[in-house]
């Protein structure tokens, strides 16, 4: 063990590492045998002290790098943060990084661990001050800057840019960060004219800000990328849940209830009118759309008529209200409960499955993609603003169960046997073909849609399901099951090349019980090792995300199939599921 004290000392580690390498041995004053030494090699630690106080813990491990120099990987050790103060970790990344060169394996997994999980042991506006001052460490001292003073300043440019083209916009909504970058390329533009070396690194910074004039931050390009597209409005919560402003989301979610249990859930442009949604309404539930209006009801009881040409945006419709789909006459009638699905025919079955798997795989990508990485840092931390800060996440997971009850419904609201059997084996084809283009997230939602209580139970229905069909949905259903931590699904999902797209409840289930069985602080310092773990678990996602799906079909073979999965039917009561299960098939 090597005890570290004071910030000087503290660059040694770099001293501990290259004697290592050359398998030497730092110099004690209590030397011991070198067989001891070499027993402890596996199990060495350093230990960074300030005032008395451990203030960084490190492990030495073999490192999974290359070799940088002649020999043996065997003798190439690393030390990997165990655990320390956010300043000492900032420091010793700072120190780990490499410049010039592309970053070894163990430094790049180090910057995005703490990129990644920052937020969990410190503020944004901490980490900027921090950085500003490992900038500034040697710029008002009178005396010209030193060789490693100027080799900080690049290692902060290159953190820094590496963490603007990790968030991207998340930064640019945060004022602590864009005074940051603000102030930064300030003293980097005063800095380049005195020394030319920081020019590489300007430019690389330059282009992560998107910068187009000298002095310039564009923080509100039109080009930006990775915006979020998805913004859900439903009435049942909130009226309007958004990052940004109404005016840059190009599509939105929007729920407009039938009866108080049935709504249809709904994707559409930002400038929908009430009659653009009252079409797609009348449309999804088989009647006339001159015979419906859209209301909304608050939950006092209170309603108030849509006009054709009024958005449904309306800032003047109240946070407590749903929208619905009523009845025109001399007045407004509500829904009885399924009298909208009483002359419903079953267009489903004549829609091609391996279209409507595509259009759920579409859709799905689209959510996935939108994910930020932080989303499910946030979602798991519980930090505040947590709802505002994982609205794409959330959207996916809604997503997946709507899927789940549109299965049900589709099935429960068909009153004719021989239509329920091809319904049942038109979903067992739809979850195999979402298995073949890699959606796993709807594969699981129609595997547990014809699983639940109110589907299962219809015997006489899947009885007459062929033997074919019921081979294949057993070994679909094989791929969810949960024994052994769900090691069928995992086994089958590692073997599949992305672009793909996991079933995103079990992975957040992954990173909580890391978050639930590790603390995050041990003695007063951040437990890296944890959020190392976390962090891995997040990166599965980028891994997802690699490459982009196809667009193969042509739109207008995909157009009814495209209507079908963009707007789901969905009875979101379990009792009423069951109502309608027992109506169709009584309990003998």
């Amino acid at each position: 063990m090597c005890k570290l004290h004071g910030r000087e000392e503290f660059r040694r580690i770099d001293f501990v590492q290259k004697l290592k390498r050359e398998s030497q041995f730092l110099p004690s004053a209590s030397k011991l045998p070198d067989k001891k030494l070499q027993q402890d090699e596996e199990e060495s630690t350093v230990q960074v002290k300030e005032e008395d106080q451990d203030v960084l813990v490190l492990k030495k491990v073999l490192s999974e790098s290359p070799a940088p120099t002649a020999g043996s990987a065997e003798n190439d050790w690393r030390y990997m943060v165990v655990s320390g103060t956010p300043e000492k970790i900032l420091e010793h990344l700072l120190n780990d990084l490499h410049l010039d060169e592309v970053q070894d394996k163990d430094t790049d997994t180090l910057l995005d661990d703490f990129l990644l999980t920052y937020t969990v042991f410190m503020t944004t506006d901490d980490l900027c001050k921090a950085l500003l001052r490992h900038y500034c460490a040697a710029k008002y001292d009178g005396k010209a800057e030193s060789p490693e003073a100027l080799c900080t300043k690049r290692k902060v440019l290159l953190l820094a840019s590496q963490w603007t083209a990790l968030y991207k916009d998340w930064l640019h909504e945060d004022e602590h960060s864009k005074l940051f970058l603000k102030t930064l390329y300030r003293y980097v533009l005063d800095d380049v004219y005195e020394y030319p070396i920081l020019e590489k690194e300007l430019k690389e910074f330059q282009k992560v800000l998107r910068i187009h004039r000298r002095h310039t931050v564009d923080e509100y390009s039109p080009h930006r990328k990775n915006k979020a597209l998805f913004h859900q409005f439903s009435l049942k919560e909130n009226w309007l849940q958004h990052r940004g402003n109404a005016n840059e989301i190009e599509e939105i979610f929007c729920r407009v209830y039938i009866t108080d249990h049935s709504y249809v859930s709904i994707r559409a442009k930002v400038s929908s009118s009430a009659q653009d949604i009252l079409k797609i309404v009348a449309e999804r539930i088989q009647l006339s759309e001159e015979d419906l209006a859209l209301v909304t009801v608050t939950y006092c009881g209170e309603k108030q008529e849509l006009l054709p040409n009024e958005l449904v945006l309306s800032k003047s419709l109240e946070p407590s209200s749903r929208i619905y789909t009523y009845r025109k006459s001399d007045t407004l009638n509500p829904f009885a409960e399924n009298e909208e699905t009483q002359h419903r025919s079953v267009r489903l079955l004549g829609i091609n499955t391996w279209d409507i798997a595509f259009e759920l795989t579409s859709f799905d990508w689209s959510l996935f993609n939108s994910i930020h990485e932080q989303e499910l840092i946030y979602f798991t931390f519980s930090r505040q603003g947590k709802g505002e800060n994982t609205l794409n996440l959330s959207l996916l997971l809604q997503r997946c169960n709507e899927v789940q009850l549109w299965v049900a419904t589709e099935i429960l609201l068909c009153n004719q046997p021989g239509k329920r059997v091809q319904l049942l084996k038109k979903f067992i084809k739809i979850a195999a073909h979402c298995k073949a283009q890699r959606n796993l997230n709807s594969f699981f939602a129609i595997i547990m849609g014809l699983n639940t209580a109110s589907v299962s139970r219809l015997s006489q229905t899947w009885e007459k399901i062929p033997g074919k069909f019921k081979k294949l949905f057993s070994e679909l259903e094989s791929l969810t099951d949960p024994s052994l931590n769900h090691k069928a699904y995992r086994d089958a999902f590692k073997k599949m090349k992305p672009p793909k797209i996991p079933f995103m409840p079990l992975l957040l289930k992954d990173v909580t019980f890391i978050h639930e069985g590790n603390k995050t602080f041990l003695d007063n310092l951040v437990n890296f090792e944890k959020l190392h773990m976390i962090a891995d678990a997040v990166r599965s996602v980028r891994y997802c995300r690699n490459n982009q799906f196809g667009n193969d079909l042509p739109q207008k073979e995909r157009q009814e199939a495209k209507f079908y999965s963009n707007h789901l039917h969905v009875i979101d009561n379990q009792q009423t599921l069951f109502e309608l299960s027992h109506r169709i098939e009584p309990r003998v």
